[in-house]
């Protein structure tokens, strides 16, 4: 018989990881609230026109396509099909696609309940995503992602505050050394400009934003393959060595891009926020302009985040956003700027880890398992347990009455701190005894003095 196996790129999760990963979502959704997001939920698939073309042509060959119901090559056109070029076909036998990312469906949900929403909305939403990309650590093809999103407004004081949210919630992670990296997308516009390169503005991004992956000449060599020239390549040179604090990054873009308008404008919105935050502070986090961050999606067209976790940690980013002027526009709702963020839960999950970070709380199970010695005692036993539970002790019966040693090292083996033995004896005297599983100690007691200890 053939072993039951998963797709590659996707987990099970067991007890334990479940209430970790509960623990993020729940300081994630807290911190949403706390900074007026409300929560929405948009189906786990889309109309493939909804999903093909938002993502540039990395990110479509990335969509899984769902084959239509029934005999859907019935449909297919005879010259089409003996071509058997997959690509051309796709169309006529797939109508519906695994959603890639929570932003696109946003930006439908918003068109199409646009006569519902308040403007500026600020939502936020947590849900599952796929990606059909080479499986490897810390990248899956099923993941969730925890975005907050405001459209309706121009205003920067949005990605203040977005600055601020990612603080707030790796801060209540306890985990420090994060670095908020920020660009603007109207400053690689400015660059391209200068280098002359405006047409290959997508080009020229999608092989920037490789940077760390591939390195400087990793990335001019791909430049060069999109036909951006040695000219070209020769003024942007210094964009691969731009050092000092933020202050000095822009003084330098602003002398590089000041013959480009909308280069110029880029370096006065990263202005405004980074002096802002400097003003107001961050808690743990820091915040970094980092000229050659591009993030290779289309849609952006203000400021882009990336977060780089702790250095001690080899982990890519852990989360993302940027601003995107018109993202509505492709749903035929045009002047709707929005701006949001994203947080790579599976990747912050492997950094707690690995910093040992997460509570020992957090995992907690039963406090206590009550011994089953038979039907009469198990009713008793039940009869405390409801008490308990009614009170928050998480407490349960083991279903069978089996051995006692049996009983005791399913415990042992669940890590429950205490078993509680109700036999003939404590019925009579209407008591119970507690043991402590690690010490051994044996405690007699009433069901108050019992509640009073679990609870403590």
């Amino acid at each position: 018989m053939l072993k039951p196996s998963i797709p590659k790129g996707t987990r099970d999760f067991s007890p334990e990881e479940v209430a970790r990963r509960n623990y993020i979502f729940d300081i994630i959704k807290e911190t949403f609230s706390l900074y007026g997001f409300q929560p929405i939920e948009t189906p786990s698939f889309e109309n493939s026109e909804t999903l093909m073309g938002k993502y540039g042509e990395e990110g479509d060959r990335l969509i899984f396509k769902i084959l239509n119901s029934g005999d859907y090559l019935s449909k297919v056109d005879e010259k089409l099909y003996s071509k058997k070029d997959s690509n051309s076909i796709t169309s006529s036998i797939s109508e519906k696609a695994l959603r890639y990312d929570l932003t696109v469906p946003f930006a439908r949900y918003v068109v199409q309940h646009q006569n519902e929403i308040i403007f500026p909305f600020k939502r936020y939403q947590i849900q599952p995503v796929w990606r059909a990309d080479r499986p490897q650590k810390g990248r899956f093809r099923e993941f969730y992602q925890c975005d907050a999103d405001v459209v309706g407004s121009t205003s920067l004081w949005q990605e203040v505050e977005f600055v601020q949210l990612y603080d707030a919630v790796f801060s209540k992670l306890g985990l420090k050394g994060v670095t908020l990296k920020i660009n603007n997308r109207k400053i690689l516009s400015g660059i391209a400009e200068t280098i002359g390169a405006e047409d290959k503005l997508i080009d020229f991004t999608v092989a920037l934003d490789k940077l760390d992956k591939i390195g400087e000449e990793g990335v001019k060599k791909e430049m060069r393959e999109k036909g951006i020239s040695e000219d070209a390549l020769q003024k942007l040179q210094p964009l691969f060595s731009f050092k000092g604090g933020n202050e000095e990054k822009i003084n330098s873009l602003k002398e590089m891009l000041h013959t480009s308008e909308i280069g110029m404008k880029g370096a006065e919105e990263l202005t405004f926020i980074t002096d802002t935050i400097e003003t107001l502070g961050l808690q743990t986090a820091s915040l970094e302009i980092d000229v050659t961050l591009a993030r290779g999606l289309n849609y952006y067209t203000g400021a882009i985040f990336e977060v780089s976790a702790p250095a001690k940690v080899n982990m890519g980013s852990i989360g993302g956003g940027g601003r995107y002027d018109d993202l509505t526009g492709i749903f035929g709702l045009r002047n709707m700027s929005g701006v949001g963020i994203s947080f790579g839960l599976d990747r912050i999950y492997l950094v707690l880890e690995e910093l040992n970070l997460f509570p020992e709380t957090v995992s907690e199970n039963s406090k206590a398992l009550f011994i089953n010695f038979g039907e009469k005692e198990a009713m008793y036993a039940m009869k405390a347990i409801s008490k308990l539970r009614s009170v928050g002790i998480k407490a349960e019966l083991y279903p069978d009455a089996t051995k006692m040693g049996k009983q005791m090292g399913y415990a042992d083996k669940r890590d429950i701190p205490f078993t509680v033995l109700a036999g003939e004896m404590e019925m009579e005297a209407q008591s119970f005894t507690l043991k402590n599983m690690k010490s051994g100690e044996q405690f007699q007691m009433d069901y108050s003095e019992l509640q009073a200890f679990l609870k403590s």
